[in-house]
């Protein structure tokens, strides 16, 4: 089993685990905030699922029908994931505008306290897991993973304050805000993982520090004379990048694809950890200048 992998069966196995847990004493206490808490862990565990489809297929190899794999089924899992907690939050804003108009009384207070302290704790170490794995793996599907459990450790430390003061206070206003205040955190929260997922999906290049750095490799390259049509884009774990390379016309074949295979070992060492496909192809004189005049 893959890194990717381990670490959905690990956030799914939370989920579940903090799930069955809110879900009973949001019931049991009324509380909006506790119980916004737990939809928010049944969706968890539902996008971790996902998740886990979606890795098993984006590291499927190419084949005759996916050519470029299936790379980009961790931004279109990114997508639906942020569109989930979008909806998620929308209904939590549903709940917290519902107490307030009902005037529900929380109950069980002590042990929805001690419940929301240990759901802290052991969001905050799947977090940290989980991070470790993201960068281990450059995987959108972990990264985005990595930032709701994080949100979550917000809402968690949330709820647990808002528990606090109800139960020092007896204000039952101070859940509803905190629980609306966690809606509309969460619906911020997911617009970076459909932006992202998006912006992948569209094939936007690569960031420019690492565009950056293949133009300075091929400009220091003493064989090529100029360069174009750089394109790059990223799909789940691997890194695309192409490029026509200008030599001059009396150079063996072999001289230049010595020189080819010097600049794609250089752009490969810019980051290790990224699984690279390059083409390049390489060209006699500069056709792309003299097609354009």
């Amino acid at each position: 089993m893959t890194l990717q992998k381990r670490a959905t069966v690990v956030s799914t196995s939370v989920a579940a685990l903090l799930t069955l847990m809110k879900l009973v004493i949001g019931i049991a206490s009324g509380s909006v905030a506790v119980l916004a808490s737990a939809v928010d862990s049944i969706l968890d565990m539902f996008v971790s699922i996902f998740n886990y489809f979606a890795i098993s297929n984006s590291e499927k190899p190419a084949d005759k029908t996916f050519n470029y794999g299936r790379g980009k089924v961790e931004a279109l899992a990114s997508v639906i994931e942020g569109t989930i907690i979008t909806i998620s939050g929308l209904f939590l804003l549903y709940q917290a505008g519902r107490k307030a108009t009902e005037g529900t009384v929380s109950q069980y207070m002590d042990i929805s306290i001690i419940v929301m302290i240990l759901s802290m704790i052991i969001t905050i170490f799947l977090v940290i897991f989980l991070n470790k794995i993201a960068k281990k793996t450059n995987s959108m599907v972990i990264k985005a993973d990595a930032l709701h459990y994080k949100t979550d450790v917000y809402s968690n430390a949330a709820v647990l304050i808002s528990l606090l003061l109800v139960n020092f206070t007896g204000y039952e206003i101070i859940d509803v805000i905190v629980g609306g205040a966690i809606a509309l955190f969460i619906i911020y929260s997911a617009y970076e993982l459909i932006h992202d997922g998006i912006l992948v999906l569209l094939d936007r290049a690569v960031d420019d520090e690492i565009v950056l750095g293949i133009e300075k490799i091929i400009r220091n390259n003493d064989r090529v004379n100029t360069y174009h049509l750089l394109k790059t884009r990223e799909a789940g774990h691997q890194t695309f990048v192409e490029v026509h390379l200008v030599f001059d016309c009396i150079i063996t074949l072999m001289d230049a694809h010595r020189a080819s295979d010097d600049i794609e070992r250089k752009i490969k060492k810019l980051d290790e950890k990224r699984d690279w496909v390059i083409n390049i192809h390489m060209d006699p004189y500069d056709d792309f200048t003299m097609d354009k005049k």
